[in-house]
């Protein structure tokens, strides 16, 4: 029988998200994070592959707004949701899949695309490069101290109810939002997110705390924090764990971070993402006992090459051609000259001769400044065609702040 995909209707979503879920591992999700994520869907942006009456595909697109270098907030596919039923692989349905939605985004006029990835190596045949990276780390308080910046201690924390706080949580993250490439403007329900905490996935942990950062009367920060107990015959060895530390200044976020650190019965503070960039790191006496590790994160697809380019502005000036390959997006393919500078920019079709060639999922890598072209040169990814290009391209298309997507969709 022949696949058909289709977009999901709302009396299908139970049995469509029971296929994602055993996609991935079977086990059920709370009742409440069932509810969140129906809420969020957009059922016209979802679609469902069926085999007759059976449903053996799931992919969805949430829409989203993205900070981009330069400070702009660009419209942005969010991409998710993908399985594929383990009856049904190697019959070509996530590759029809992701053709219609990357048809579908162009066709809406939509010229970026983001996901996550649970594995990283599926979405690069489809155009998707590693855009931005998160970094995980414990810090071992038993050994690592803080040094933290002049105005720390004028900062007041303040223990808070982790639902009556929300609004002004979602304030303080709305704040940053611009400051950074690869953060989400999160749509209103979003706030939500956060707030899930089903006990089945604290592992031990308590529930989720919260603590606010405040001076002069105004929020300046939060973090979102658990404490997980352990004891050994020596004593307490528990561990503080992180899922979200926002401050709007340097004081703010290290008044937040010394807290944590001190946590009493705890011997450990464990951070699952931050910024490759984040000044925790140059907080810490040690950065050795803190085992930093980095994992991908947001990968980007570039729909339309022309559109994206000229959506960001360039930290130098700027003026090469691309030679482009795009297999699966035939549209982007061939020569584009990129003009640009801190002000913005022009990319358009020219049949002038190339400077740099590569492909666009390494666009993609590059596109938020997380992966310099010289980087992705040195893997053989990029060939520098005019000499001095490359450095050129590499520079104007670099970030000084690193991106970081703060959470998953």
């Amino acid at each position: 029988m022949t696949t058909e995909l289709r977009v999901l209707d709302p009396s299908d979503w139970d049995r469509w998200y029971g296929v994602l879920e055993l996609a991935f591992g079977g086990v059920a999700e709370s009742p409440e994070e069932r509810r969140l994520w129906r809420d969020l869907t957009e059922f016209d942006r979802f679609l469902g592959a069926w085999d007759g009456d059976l449903c053996v595909g799931t992919a969805g697109a949430f829409t989203f707004r993205l900070t981009v270098p330069g400070g702009a907030s660009v419209p942005a596919a969010g991409v998710t949701m993908v399985s594929v039923a383990g009856t049904h692989r190697r019959r070509g349905i996530l590759t029809s899949m992701m053709r219609r939605q990357l048809d579908d985004l162009r066709a809406a006029g939509e010229f970026l695309s983001v996901l996550t990835a649970s594995e990283p190596e599926i979405y690069g045949r489809f155009g998707y490069g590693v855009g931005a990276y998160g970094a995980r780390a414990t810090i071992d308080t038993t050994r690592v101290r803080l040094s933290v910046p002049e105005g720390t201690d004028r900062v007041a924390l303040r223990q808070a109810d982790l639902t009556e706080s929300a609004a002004v949580c979602e304030s303080v993250y709305a704040r940053l939002v611009p400051r950074r490439p690869g953060m989400l403007a999160r749509r209103p329900e979003w706030e939500r997110l956060p707030l899930i905490d089903p006990p089945g996935d604290r592992e031990g942990a308590s529930p989720r705390l919260c603590m606010l950062a405040e001076r002069d009367g105004e929020v300046v920060g939060f973090t979102h924090y658990a404490i997980k107990p352990d004891w050994s015959p020596t004593g307490a060895q528990g561990a503080v764990q992180v899922h979200q530390l926002m401050g709007l200044d340097p004081a703010a976020e290290a008044a937040l971070w010394r807290f944590l650190c001190s946590v009493d019965l705890v011997s450990e503070v464990q951070i699952r993402s931050r910024p490759v960039d984040d000044g925790w790191q140059h907080l810490v006496s040690d950065v050795r006992r803190c085992a930093p590790t980095l994992r991908d994160s947001l990968h980007v697809r570039l729909v339309e090459v022309g559109a994206a380019l000229e959506a960001r502005t360039y930290q130098a000036p700027v003026d090469v051609v691309f030679e482009v390959e795009d297999a699966f997006c035939p549209w982007n393919a061939g020569r584009w000259r990129l003009t640009g500078d801190q002000k913005g920019a022009s990319c358009v079709r020219t049949e002038d001769a190339p400077d740099l060639a590569l492909s666009v999922r390494e666009l993609g890598a590059a596109y938020l400044g997380g992966n310099s072209l010289v980087s992705l040169a040195g893997a053989g990814r990029v060939r520098e065609l005019r000499e001095g290009a490359l450095v050129e391209a590499s520079v104007a298309l670099g970030s000084p702040v690193a991106p970081w997507l703060p959470h998953g969709f």
